[in-house]
């Protein structure tokens, strides 16, 4: 395994740092101050202006659909960046330092694994209608998956039906927690449902194409993440009452649906995890800075053993879940998502925990300000808590391990237990 990072991921490191300095961390108060300037005039959900700005600027410097593996970049027939898991994680990194800058970049959850389902599941007309403009950033997506009403910690429960009824598809169900939902510009919703309720358990689901605005297709309300919206973006409740679309936008069949999740889930994983570490390395540094600057019991909060203890705690987590993260990367490039499993698996396990012991650390030297905004932890923790449930909640992600482990020994004879004698 060899994790040093290529010449290209290595220049591409250079370009968008020097951008995240010069445009998105001063951008910081803007960001938030337009968001409550829209809310006092009631448009809370619209499209930021200052996002908008910094897209033209990203793509002008070539800094656009980083996230664009080879294979999906070949089959879209669009010039992306074109890089492995590998090459993209460090980008994923330096993005999630801030929450909303993987927008700026065309680089943010959803859309980026609606991109690659679409790119590899879907027809022509689909790539034409919804690929080419979500690659452009015109438009945003959904995926529509958890449900309210059935533990979706096992995808095997999910309840909303899609119903054939001649060339049409017919979709009845209840949805939560479906991220860019709230979007104005959410032009489709990738959405998993039960053709088939009587096919093995794994093969019941499928994968439909919902075009937003189809009449039965409701948006009920946001759903807060610890008190925050993550307007304009949002975290939505739907309904699909009696919603027809075309036969046509089913992806790649009926019962497929766990396959292509599987598909999409994988490198997703990654991106959410290399994000977390960004997001805990800024929460590090803005501990030590405030650990040198800040006085309590006549020194600084540098010289206290405890603080020392965390800091040195952070930099192990933060190095051990990165090179976790960069082997699972290194194995999905070399293997496929099936070969990279287990490692995906403990990544999704590790990162979020880290980064959220590491965030709170880092909270805790803040005092009083690490509870409000004038700060980005509490929102940083808001967010990597979150990741503890999204993509799979850490219990499920832990019995996989565990089996996989366990598995190992499954045909392997115990071995026979020689006493320990002692001589005189």
């Amino acid at each position: 395994m060899d994790f040093d990072y290529s010449p290209k991921t290595r220049d591409l490191q250079a370009r968008l740092t020097a951008f995240m300095e010069a445009h998105v961390y001063p951008a910081e108060p803007a960001y938030h101050a337009e968001i409550t300037a829209n809310t006092q005039v009631g448009r809370r959900w619209t499209p930021l202006n200052l996002i908008e700005d910094l897209k033209q600027k990203a793509r002008s410097e070539d800094l656009w659909n980083l996230f664009l593996p080879v294979d999906s970049a070949a089959v879209s027939g669009y010039a992306g960046a074109g890089l492995t898991n590998q090459e993209y994680a460090p980008l994923a990194e330096i993005m999630g330092r801030v929450p909303w800058a993987s927008e700026v970049f065309n680089c943010s959850a959803p859309d980026t694994g609606n991109m690659e389902t679409i790119a590899r599941y879907g027809s022509p007309e689909h790539r034409s209608r919804w690929l080419e403009p979500l690659l452009e950033g015109r438009i945003r997506s959904a995926f529509a998956m958890t449900e309210p009403d059935v533990a979706s910690s096992d995808a095997t429960n999910i309840a909303t039906r899609i119903e054939q009824d001649g060339d049409h598809y017919v979709i009845n169900g209840r949805k939560w927690w479906i991220s860019g939902a709230g979007d104005p510009r959410c032009a489709v919703y990738i959405t998993m449902g039960k053709t088939n309720p009587e096919a093995p358990r794994h093969s019941q689901q499928s994968m439909i194409l919902v075009p937003a605005g189809t009449p039965g297709l409701t948006v009920l309300r946001p759903l807060n993440v610890m008190g925050y919206d993550d307007a304009p973006h949002g975290h939505m409740e739907i309904v699909f009452d009696q919603v027809r679309v075309p036969a046509s936008h089913l992806l790649l069949g009926e019962g497929r649906g766990f396959e292509i999740a599987q598909g999409r889930l994988g490198p997703g994983r990654i991106h959410h995890c290399m994000r977390l570490i960004g997001l805990a390395e800024r929460a590090l540094e803005l501990m030590c800075r405030r650990a040198t600057t800040r006085t309590a019991f006549g020194k600084t909060l540098a010289t206290q053993t405890v603080t020392q203890e965390r800091i040195a705690e952070a930099r192990c987590k933060i190095d051990m879940a990165r090179l976790l993260t960069l082997k699972a990367a290194w194995m999905m490039d070399t293997g496929g998502n099936k070969f990279a499993r287990n490692e995906i698996a403990m990544i999704k396990v590790v990162a979020p925990g880290m980064a959220c012991e590491v965030i709170d650390w880092a909270m805790q030297l803040h005092g009083g300000g690490g509870m409000c905004d004038d700060f980005p932890l509490a929102y940083g923790y808001a967010s990597a808590r979150t990741l503890r449930f999204a993509d799979g909640p850490d219990e499920v992600h832990r019995n996989a391990i565990a089996k996989m482990e366990l598995g190992k020994y499954a045909d392997r004879p115990t071995p026979v237990e020689v006493p320990i004698t002692r001589g005189c």
